[in-house]
C-alpha cells in the first residue's frame, strides 16, 4: 500500500458512507504501530464505530488499544464537544452576566451548527497543535462521510473568512470571542491540510459508479481548497473463484466496468487495491489480515445456508401505501442503499397512480443521477444549500431588514454572512417539503445517521434562531415536529445491509428516534446474499456471515422487516429496481 509506504504524520481517509473508511484506517493504524511507531487514530464521524471494530470503549481523549502496543484512539463525541464549547463560551459570563442573560447566550449556543463548529474546534486541535500529538508519529483520521467530511474541511477558511468580517460580538454562536480564540488555530490546521510533507489525504472507493463518482467530487473540491495531497484506494476488489456462479460472474463484471470508466480526475492519481473479504473486519486479528493478497484471508466455517423467508421489497411498498399521503423517510448508515430504497418506493407507488414527490437532504446526495426515466405522477428534487441560503437571506432582509436603519441592516447582512445561516436555511426547507405530504406522498431520502439526528433534534431548537432573525416561525416549521411523531403521517423505514456495523448502526439510530417518541415503521435489509443460492466460496462464506445479522433484526429490532437480494446493478439502476429484482432461489 503507498500510504503504508510513504506515511506521513496526518493521514485522512474520506469517501462516500459504506466504502470500507474505517476498516482501512484502523488497519493502517495498527500496521504503523505493529510497526513500531506511536500512532492516535481519530474518528471525526458522528456514526463513528472504531469502538466496535477495536472492542474498546473509546472517550474523547486517547485511549490505548490493548492489544496494539503503541496505539491510541480517540473519539470526537460532536455532543460532548458541544457542551465542553458552550462551556468555554459562557463560563466566563457566569459571574458577570444575570441569570437570564446567560440563558440567552446557551440558548444560541444550542443548534446544531454549533455541535457541527464544536466537533471542528477538537479537530483543529488535533491537526494544528503540534504539542497536542507529539507523542504521536502518526495522527491517522477516520473522517465522516463525504458531505460532512468536505463541510469539515472547508469550516477553517470559512469562519476565517467570517472572524475577520465580523464586527459585532455575537452572532448564532453566541460570543465571537470564543472563536477568535482559536483563529490562529484554525490557520494552522488549513495549513497542515494542504501541506503534502504532512498530510495524506486517501480517497476511498468501491468499484461501484457512484462511489467513484462521489470519490471524483470529493477530490476536485478538496483541489478547491488547495488539498492537492491525495491517494486513491478501491476497496472490495472481487475476482470470482467460480465462474459458473451467475451472482460472482456479474459481480466481478460490474466491478470492472465501473473501474474502466473511472473518472478523469481519480484515473491520474496514484492507486491501491485491496480484496474483497470473506468475513467482516471486527477485531485486531482481522484488522492485521486486511491488507492480505486475495485468497490469503481464513475463512471461517460455514453454517448450512438458510433458505430466506422474508418478504421483499415489493411487499413494503403495499404495507405504505395506505391513504395516499404522508411522508416515508429511509435513514441509516451511510452506504446501505437509502438512495435506491427511496427511488424504488418512490416509483413503484408512481407507478400505481400516486402522486409522489421524491427528496434529499444528504449533502452527498446523487438522487438526479438514479432517475433516468421516471413516472409521470412522481416528481425529483434535491434541497440545494446554495439556494435555500439565497432565498433565505432574501427573506430575513425583506421581514426584518426593512424595519432596521443602516446600522441595524449592517449587523443583520453580518450574522446571515454566518455558516450558521445555512443549518437554518436548509431545515425552513426540509420542513416545507414534510408539508407537501399532507397532500400527497413525499419521499425522502435522508442524509447518513450523524446528519439525521442533527436534523430531527434541530426540529426543536430551530425555531429559536429563526425567531431571532427574522422574528416569525412558519406554520411547516411549528406542525414539523408533531407530523414526524405522528405514525399515521411519518414512516421511517430503516434500510441497513446483514453486517455488525450497519445493524448496529441503525439499532442505535432507532434508539435515538424512539427517545424523541419517533417510532420507525419497518427496517430493509439492503444488498443481502442471503436470498441467493452462490456457489462461488467466497460469496458463499459472505452468506453465512450474513444470517447472525438478519436473525439480530428480525428477532430484536425490527417490527417488520424485509430483504433486498443483491443486485448487480448500482444506485444509478435504482429506477429499474422495480422490474429487475433477482429471482429467489
Amino acid at each position: 500500500m503507498l500510504f503504508l509506504e510513504r506515511p506521513t504524520p496526518n493521514m485522512f481517509f474520506t469517501g462516500k458512507g459504506g466504502v470500507g473508511k474505517t476498516s482501512i484506517s484502523c488497519a493502517v493504524a495498527v500496521a504503523l504501530a505493529d510497526a513500531g511507531k506511536t500512532v492516535l487514530l481519530v474518528s471525526t464521524d458522528p456514526a463513528s464505530n472504531i469502538d466496535e471494530v477495536f472492542a474498546t470503549r473509546l472517550e474523547s481523549t486517547p485511549t490505548p488499544i490493548p492489544a496494539v502496543p503503541g496505539l491510541h484512539a480517540v473519539n470526537v463525541d460532536p455532543q460532548a464537544a458541544a457542551a465542553a464549547y458552550r462551556e468555554r463560551v459562557v463560563g466566563p459570563y457566569r459571574a458577570m452576566l444575570p441569570a437570564d442573560a446567560v440563558a440567552s447566550i446557551e440558548e444560541q449556543l444550542s443548534g446544531a451548527c454549533t455541535v457541527e463548529i464544536a466537533a471542528f474546534d477538537e479537530f483543529a486541535k488535533l491537526l494544528g497543535d503540534p504539542a497536542l500529538t507529539a507523542i504521536y508519529d502518526h495522527v491517522v483520521f477516520d473522517t465522516a462521510p463525504t458531505g460532512h467530511t468536505l463541510r469539515l474541511l472547508a469550516l477553517p477558511a470559512a469562519w476565517t473568512g467570517f472572524l475577520g468580517a465580523s464586527a459585532a460580538g455575537t452572532s448564532c454562536l453566541g460570543p465571537l470571542q470564543g472563536m477568535l480564540e482559536q483563529k490562529a488555530l484554525y490557520a494552522m490546521a488549513v495549513e497542515a491540510l494542504s501541506d503534502a510533507a504532512k498530510t495524506t489525504m486517501v480517497l476511498v472507493s468501491r468499484p461501484d459508479k457512484p462511489a467513484l463518482d462521489e470519490a471524483q467530487r470529493t477530490s476536485i473540491e478538496l483541489a478547491g481548497i488547495d488539498v492537492r495531497n491525495q491517494m486513491l484506494v478501491l476497496n472490495g476488489i472481487f475476482c470470482a473463484e467460480d465462474q459458473a456462479d451467475p451472482v460472482a460472474a456479474a459481480m466481478e463484471r460490474s466491478a470492472k466496468e465501473a473501474i474502466a470508466d473511472m473518472p478523469a480526475a481519480l484515473a491520474r492519481l496514484e492507486r491501491s487495491t485491496i480484496a474483497l473479504k470473506p468475513t467482516q473486519v471486527i477485531g485486531v486479528e482481522a484488522l492485521r489480515g486486511f491488507f492480505a493478497p486475495a485468497g490469503q484471508t481464513l475463512r471461517p466455517p460455514q453454517a448450512p445456508w438458510v433458505r430466506n423467508r422474508l418478504p421483499a421489497l415489493d411487499a413494503l411498498v403495499d404495507a405504505l401505501e395506505q391513504d395516499g399521503r404522508g411522508l416515508i423517510m429511509t435513514m441509516g448508515k451511510g452506504g446501505v442503499g437509502k438512495t435506491t430504497i427511496a427511488s424504488h418506493i418512490a416509483i413503484a407507488l408512481a407507478r400505481r397512480g400516486h402522486t409522489v414527490h421524491l427528496t434529499t437532504t444528504d449533502p452527498a446526495a446523487h438522487l438526479k443521477s438514479t432517475m433516468a426515466a421516471t413516472p409521470g405522477t412522481l416528481t425529483v428534487g434535491a434541497i440545494n444549500p446554495a439556494v435555500e441560503v439565497a432565498r433565505y437571506r432574501a427573506e430575513v432582509m425583506a421581514a426584518t431588514g426593512a424595519k432596521l436603519d443602516a446600522s441595524g441592516l449592517a449587523l443583520l447582512r453580518e450574522d446571515l454572512a454566518s455558516p450558521c445561516t445555512e443549518e437554518v436555511a436548509v431545515f425552513q426547507a426540509f420542513a416545507r417539503t414534510v408539508g407537501r405530504a399532507a397532500d400527497g406522498i413525499v419521499v425522502v431520502d435522508t442524509a447518513p445517521t450523524g446528519h439525521t439526528i442533527l436534523l430531527l433534534d434541530a426540529a426543536q431548537s430551530y425555531h429559536r434562531e429563526v425567531m431571532r432573525q427574522a422574528r416569525s416561525v412558519t406554520d411547516s416549521v411549528r406542525n414539523l415536529l408533531p407530523r414526524l411523531r405522528d405514525p399515521a403521517f411519518t414512516r421511517i423505514v430503516l434500510c441497513t445491509l446483514a453486517e455488525a456495523t450497519p445493524v448496529h448502526e441503525a439499532a442505535a439510530l432507532q434508539a435515538d428516534l424512539r427517545r424523541a417518541a419517533i417510532e420507525p415503521f419497518a427496517w430493509v435489509l439492503n444488498q443481502s446474499l442471503t436470498p441467493l443460492n452462490v456457489t462461488d466460496p467466497l460469496l458463499v462464506a459472505r452468506r453465512s456471515q450474513e444470517q447472525r445479522y438478519v436473525d439480530e433484526v428480525t428477532l430484536t429490532h425490527a417490527r417488520r422487516a424485509f430483504i433486498v437480494a443483491w443486485q448487480a446493478m448500482s444506485a444509478a439502476g435504482a429506477a429499474a429496481l422495480h422490474d429487475r429484482q433477482i429471482a429467489l432461489a
